[in-house]
């Protein structure tokens, strides 16, 4: 933003997190600003139809619907006209800035159609002399310090009333449609950036995951004879591999507890952990057990999973001894090999729709992949110094990989920092766009 230039004369603005403004505008409070404030609430259950398909129904929006986007033109939900009426529900105008109060707080939305809303969303419409996309960006500009004040417990949540108090200050409109212009402009450049980023981010994960993929079920050397392995999920199989069962290479372990190990846990995404994770840091979903003599004993080698998640990936090759959940299952090995490569091929698409075969349960959230099933699995194992191979490729190309999408992330992260400085620069007066729209 170096090369925009200051307004010639400012003043204080009286709000310290704003500071100084531009001598001829106007500071107030947002109320000064709004022509209509209202808000939505949850409809009557009692009615059947409360809930339909939205093509026939009023959308009605929840912060989620408008949590990570500008413009909100699909909801998951909708109500009945009835149900609307029972609790006599606005529906406001396609066009209306939605503004959320409680989660993803001061997170700004425009309608994209006619909707209804919940009770912790403000629906606003502009004054007179007041442009309504300058007021959008004023709005968002308004997130950093609202986030500030919730963080340091002066204001949880809000309510109308502290929405309508919050400052605004009010350029006149020429200023105020030219700044928004230019804005808006700048905005879709940066986010076009920031899309085209995050592609390339969703690239690099699936040639990491092809990478892996393709090295633990074909090997590294393309012109190795394949055969047929005779199980389903493997297909074609380089000539030398074995076809094992788990049974046949792993044995369920359950040794008791120790409390001087560390207590360690299982991601989807991650693997095993091989240290404790900080009480601050874990799922809040997740409680310890203080008796740590009931948890179960992990050494280094062995392969963990979380019975309700194997199916979506939920396995960890063991680097250090340690304790996982007693629900979770420990298998040790009864032959050498290396349990990191199983677990690399435990996690490839093919292997993971097989473990749902093999679970039981109702439900997803109830899907349990018991010992007894596990154990009819069936893999591929590469010689043992064929695996170390392959295993030294996955370390090396998955962390260049990684690096790159740090990197690439790291950029992501800059140039959403840059469009919430641009936006607050421009609203509050402190570059000058006049002769730039």
């Amino acid at each position: 933003m170096s090369h925009y230039k200051p307004y010639p004369a400012y003043r204080d603005s009286g709000v310290e997190w704003i500071g100084q403004v531009p001598e001829h505008w106007v500071e107030c409070s947002l109320k000064h600003a709004l022509a209509e404030m209202g808000s939505g609430g949850t409809p009557d259950t009692d009615n059947p139809d409360y809930w339909c398909n939205k093509i026939n129904g009023t959308p009605w929006i929840a912060i989620s619907d408008m949590s990570s986007t500008e413009f909100v033109d699909d909801c998951q939900k909708a109500v009945t006209q009835a149900g609307i009426e029972s609790k006599r529900l606005k529906v406001f105008p396609q066009g209306t800035l939605l503004f959320s109060m409680y989660a993803s707080l001061g997170h700004v939305a425009e309608l994209g159609m006619a909707a209804t809303t919940n009770q912790a969303i403000l629906a606003l419409l502009p004054a007179s002399g007041i442009n309504q996309r300058f007021l959008k960006r004023w709005l968002q500009s308004l997130q950093p310090y609202l986030v500030v004040d919730a963080n340091n417990a002066t204001q949880d949540n809000l309510n109308a009333e502290k929405v309508r108090n919050l400052p605004f200050v009010k350029a006149p409109l020429i200023e105020q449609q030219r700044i928004a212009t230019q804005v808006d402009s700048e905005v879709v450049r940066i986010d076009a950036l920031i899309t085209k980023k995050t592609r390339f981010i969703e690239l690099l994960k699936e040639k990491r995951h092809a990478l892996i993929d393709h090295a633990v079920t074909k090997g590294l050397n393309s012109e190795a004879p394949i055969r047929n392995s005779e199980v389903e999920w493997l297909g074609e199989i380089p000539a030398h591999w074995e076809v094992r069962r788990m049974a046949s290479i792993f044995r369920e372990a359950i040794r008791p507890g120790d409390q001087s190990l560390p207590i360690l846990s299982i991601s989807i995404h991650d693997g095993i952990t091989d240290e404790e994770v900080a009480a601050e840091d874990r799922d809040r979903r997740v409680s310890q057990i203080e008796d740590r003599t009931k948890y179960k004993r992990v050494a280094p080698n062995d392969l963990a999973y979380n019975m309700m998640r194997a199916w979506q990936g939920a396995f960890g090759a063991v680097t250090v001894d340690g304790l996982v959940s007693p629900a979770y299952v420990v298998a040790e090995p009864m032959i050498e090999f290396r349990t990191a490569y199983i677990e690399n091929l435990l996690r490839t698409p093919m292997a993971i729709e097989e473990m749902r075969r093999y679970s039981r349960g109702i439900a997803d959230f109830r899907m349990r992949l018991y010992w007894d099933y596990f154990r009819d699995l069936k893999v591929c194992l590469p010689p043992l110094e064929e695996q170390d191979k392959i295993l030294d490729l996955i370390t090396r190309e998955t962390s260049r990989i990684d690096r790159l999408t740090k990197k690439t992330q790291r950029s992501i992260d800059l140039l959403k920092e840059r469009r919430a400085a641009f936006i607050t620069a421009a609203v509050t007066g402190q570059i000058d766009l006049r002769e730039s729209a």
